[in-house]
């Protein structure tokens, strides 16, 4: 017989598994404000489209859905996407059109799934418009600004005594291992997602196997493996936070096809409330746990 050894801690957080129902976790809400941008570019464009108030413009009508698209507005990837099928205001383009019907799907618009049987793949390019517009130099450099302080964390005290004692080992900042377990799960050791991720660090079935978590509902399993799987990510990433963060979230594939983040409208609100709640863009790393992205390069590039 195995032989058992339970601290009142392991107790506490063992009793509030058993005793919180399961329940999938809600995603990440994005701010009014960019939700709000995203439904105006959207409207603008739809009006150049059809000529509904304005000259018809398809070419004006392309530009504003695209950038509504980088905020991670499905339908605006949906109608760029047709645009690009029928060669509509752009230059028609069936690799482009993929392109935008996959970011559409990825964010579950039924129109959008419907046509995936007929345009294959995705591509592994970003459309140029998908690209970020690079600032302009400055004839000086600005002066720094003092970065503001991380967001208060308002975790229970159990989960807190428990991420300050594993973090340590993993060479993880306790902070940001919180601001992860409060946007996954804010601290439900009994959380469970429609993906059947589970627990308070939102664990997969294929992740909590490739970390060795054999009972994600225990907490401190939980917890080792998500801080297993952020360590390898910052790794992976050389230590940026807001790509470790939306492979978290998204999956570092994803991540990559994307050379960033995704223009996913929850994977956009997700790492913006990590970055605000860890309050750095970056974080040391293992350099020998594991290879950089092979996307890393044009990640970076794609950003600047």
């Amino acid at each position: 017989m195995a032989r058992i050894c339970l601290t009142f801690a392991h107790i506490g957080l063992l009793l509030a598994a058993l005793t919180v129902p399961a329940r999938a976790t809600v995603p990440v809400q994005e701010s009014e404000s960019e939700r709000g941008l995203r439904a105006l570019l959207r409207s603008e464009a739809l009006a150049y489209e059809n000529g509904e108030g304005v000259a018809r413009d398809p070419e004006r009508a392309a530009a504003l859905y695209c950038k509504a698209a980088r905020l991670g507005d499905p339908e605006s990837q949906f109608n760029l996407g047709w645009m690009y099928a029928n060669g509509r205001g752009v230059e028609r383009s069936d690799s482009n059109a993929a392109f935008f019907f996959h970011a559409a799907a990825e964010q579950g618009l039924p129109q959008a799934e419907r046509m995936l049987a007929s345009v294959g793949g995705p591509p592994n390019y970003l459309p140029d418009c998908m690209k970020e517009p690079t600032p302009a130099k400055l004839a000086a450099a600005p002066s720094p600004k003092a970065r503001p302080p991380a967001r208060t964390i308002a975790a229970p005290p159990n989960i807190l005594a428990l991420v300050r004692k594993v973090a340590p080992q993993y060479r993880l900042a306790p902070q940001l291992v919180l601001a992860i377990i409060e946007a996954e799960s804010n601290f439900d050791v009994a959380a469970l997602s429609p993906r059947n991720a589970k627990g308070l660090m939102q664990l997969i079935p294929d992740t909590a196997a490739r970390f060795n978590v054999r009972r994600p509902y225990d907490p401190e399993q939980n917890v080792r493996g998500g801080m297993a799987y952020l360590r390898w990510l910052l790794a992976y990433y050389e230590g940026d936070v807001a790509l470790a963060a939306a492979a978290y979230n998204a999956g570092e594939g994803t991540v990559n096809r994307y050379r960033g983040v995704p223009p996913y409208a929850e994977t956009r609100a997700y790492v913006r409330r990590i970055l605000a709640s860890y309050g750095d863009a970056a974080h040391p790393f293992d350099a020998g746990l594991t290879e950089p992205s092979p996307m890393l390069r044009p990640v970076r590039t794609s950003l600047r």
